[in-house]
């Protein structure tokens, strides 16, 4: 009867997926191509162990509140597949509004145990468990996560060895992604004899899924994501030379304000008094439409809104959008894939802003090319530097959202991509960045040459202009909000 409820939900995985979910290696390594269900699979190991060993404890560390939460949903769906009744299940916050998840936990009748925290190493010293180390590569630092846990999971007089999951697509050679890269080199690119820590590696592009049965068209899929760089990462699991967070925790903790809001009072869209600026993100069914609402107040930018519409149909999303844009100086809008057709409707209404064609309307269409993903986002990352001229709420969703965003290096060559959750893909950083540009006021042209191990933001990136006259005029620190 166990036989029969073990083996019957395992017969939704893939060949790819069953292998790692068979391995039973110790320490286990998996590098997967975005899309091909390594979290899901991970997650019917764990739950498949808790059934079987009772009182085990699995820990779930992932870079974000929202990764991890997501990744212990998938266990909890295995958990019902298996037909297990959970007997307890917690969510353990700090205190305080708005402040970072502790760890949230699911408890199963036997006595076995999976939690979930995000990955840092005050989170997950001391746990005495089996691992799963997920988008490992994305953590904020993987050397000091890794170094907090691993004398908990070694040491024999607590409970014995615990098994470890590192579960990640590539994120560089060098800097966060460097541990993953020689876990990987030494057990599988160029194995190092006679090392005692041995890693089984398991690798996954996105043309290995399809040939197991992974339902994906994989040239539609390519040329919509149009950019070579990306592609090689996110998908063909090709270790490119380095990436860097865009906008690290500090750096968005100087822009954090309670002046700015996630949530607003409609009449601020009424009697076209403010200058507000409008940064649109579309989507349709995988990622949601955000739209990002800036009021120039003075010098400085500060959020009044961030609308996030999620399964919303196109006629419905310009309902809800119409007062908005009309309300606005200037909206860029997302013109790429499905947002081609709403943006067309749009230019209809409000006419279009494109002053190399002489047209001077009000939506400006952004195609998300390499190049100008090179234009808006070093822009992005320098409206938070010093002085900061953009307020953005004190919110986890939108700070782990602006946070996810990667500058990745190829080369010589670059791109901005960030990991794609159940929540989206930094669809809210991307929303942010089109605004700042609405913001502007007219079309940079200008592409700075990359640099090695840092962010590029390039003198000259905003016409010529100074730091201190980013958004024109002079700086004046009476005008700025509190950031406190």
């Amino acid at each position: 009867m166990m036989s029969s409820l073990i083996t019957t939900p395992l017969e939704l995985l893939l060949p790819y997926q069953a292998r790692w979910v068979a391995d039973e290696s110790r320490f286990k390594a998996g590098i997967w191509s975005r899309q091909s269900g390594k979290d899901f699979s991970t997650a019917a190991e764990a739950v498949r162990d808790a059934m079987l060993r009772a009182k085990t404890t699995w820990m779930i560390a992932a870079p974000s509140e929202r990764q991890a939460m997501e990744s212990l949903a998938k266990c909890k769906e295995w958990a019902e597949a298996f037909s297990l009744a959970l007997a307890a299940e917690e969510i353990e916050r700090q205190d305080g509004p708005n402040t970072l998840l502790k760890s949230g936990s699911i408890t199963f009748a036997n006595g076995s145990r999976i939690l979930a925290v995000p990955g840092r190493p005050d989170t997950v010293r001391g746990f005495s468990a089996n691992l799963v180390l997920t988008e490992f590569a994305f953590f904020e630092d993987p050397d000091a996560t890794w170094r907090a846990v691993l004398p908990s999971i070694t040491n024999p007089l607590r409970g014995g060895e615990k098994k470890v999951r590192l579960i990640t697509t590539p994120n560089g050679k060098t800097g966060r992604g460097a541990r993953t890269y020689k876990i990987i080199s030494d057990n599988l690119l160029q194995p190092v004899e006679g090392r005692k820590q041995h890693w089984s590696c398991h690798v996954v592009t996105i043309a290995k899924a399809v040939e197991d049965g992974l339902p994906i068209d994989i040239d539609e899929l390519r040329e919509s994501l149009d950019d070579p760089i990306g592609w090689a990462q996110e998908y063909m699991c090709e270790f490119l030379d380095s990436s860097n967070v865009l906008l690290p925790y500090d750096l968005l903790a100087t822009a954090e304000s309670a002046s700015a809001t996630v949530s607003c009072d409609p009449a601020i869209y009424l009697g076209g008094k403010l200058d507000l600026r409008l940064g649109i993100d579309f989507g349709r069914s995988n990622d949601p439409t955000v739209c990002w609402t800036l009021e120039r107040v003075g010098d400085v930018l500060v959020t009044r809104e961030v609308l996030v519409l999620r399964n919303m149909s196109v006629p419905d999303q310009m309902e809800v959008l119409r007062h908005r844009i009309k309300a606005a100086r200037r909206v860029c809008y997302d013109y790429t894939g499905v947002g081609i057709g709403m943006g067309d409707v749009l230019v209809k209404e409000f006419h279009r802003w494109h002053p190399e064609g002489h047209e001077f309307g009000k939506i400006e269409l952004c195609t998300f090319t390499p190049a100008f993903k090179r234009l808006i986002f070093p822009r992005l990352r320098q409206a938070f530097e010093a002085p900061t001229r953009v307020r953005i709420p004190i919110d986890v969703e939108v700070r782990e959202d602006l946070h996810a965003m990667q500058q990745i290096f190829r080369g010589t060559d670059y791109t901005y991509e960030a990991p794609h959750t159940r929540e989206g893909h930094s669809d809210r950083c991307t929303a942010l960045a089109l605004a700042l540009r609405a913001a502007d006021g007219h079309v940079q042209h200008h592409l700075p040459a990359p640099g090695s191990g840092r962010i590029i933001t390039g003198a000259g990136l905003f016409g010529g202009r100074s730091h201190g006259s980013l958004f024109g005029g002079r700086p004046s620190l009476n005008h700025l909000p509190s950031a406190a």
